[in-house]
């Protein structure tokens, strides 16, 4: 496993090896030890997997839970093409209110991983996608925060024209950043 450092402290992109030949491919979509030396630490260990099914033009996001329940996610996409997005949160980071976005596939076999104190979001950019995500922390209803996707300080680019963007009514109404008290601290 290769993993590439992003402009956000602490979001890395980790691609597999994959070993392919003429009955398809195999590779090695998680371990533990070899996670935790990848990123440098051994504080994170994940006990929840959730899954999503989803259809083209689908906007997820900006998602975070609030502590004591944050999590830092580990997500890929083994079905279809997403746009995955993560947006710094966290008082005091040097990357405050930036994104990284990143094409997530089952072509590529990419992950992305997003410490505590990510907002985060995906667009589905294919038919259907499957999406998959390892969570270091228990969901609670009640720690549930978010960012408005479109909030236009963010400049993201969701791959998806706004007329064939389908959203919760949840996710319409979120908060824009600067409206936002971030518990996060980098």
């Amino acid at each position: 496993m290769e993993i590439i450092k992003t402009e956000i402290p602490g979001v890395y992109i980790l691609e597999p090896k994959v070993f392919g030949d003429s009955r398809g491919y195999f590779f090695e979509s998680f371990s533990q030890r070899d996670f935790n030396a990848l990123i440098g630490r051994d504080d994170v260990v994940f006990v929840q997997d959730n899954e999503s099914r989803s259809k083209y033009g689908v906007v997820r996001g900006l998602h975070f839970q609030k502590p004591p329940y944050a999590q830092s996610k580990l997500v890929r996409c083994p079905i279809g093409k997403v746009l995955d997005v993560a947006v710094d949160i966290r008082k005091g980071s040097p990357t405050f209110g930036r994104s990284v976005s990143v094409e997530l596939s089952e072509e590529n076999h990419r992950m992305l991983f997003l410490p505590r104190g990510m907002a985060h979001g995906f667009s589905v950019l294919s038919n259907d996608a499957i999406f998959q995500y390892k969570c270091d922390n228990y969901y609670a209803k009640e720690s549930e925060g978010a960012i408005l996707f479109s909030d236009s300080s963010l400049g993201i680019d969701w791959q998806i024209p706004a007329e064939q963007m389908i959203l919760s009514d949840k996710d319409k109404l979120n908060p824009l950043l600067k409206d936002f008290d971030s518990p996060f601290t980098f």
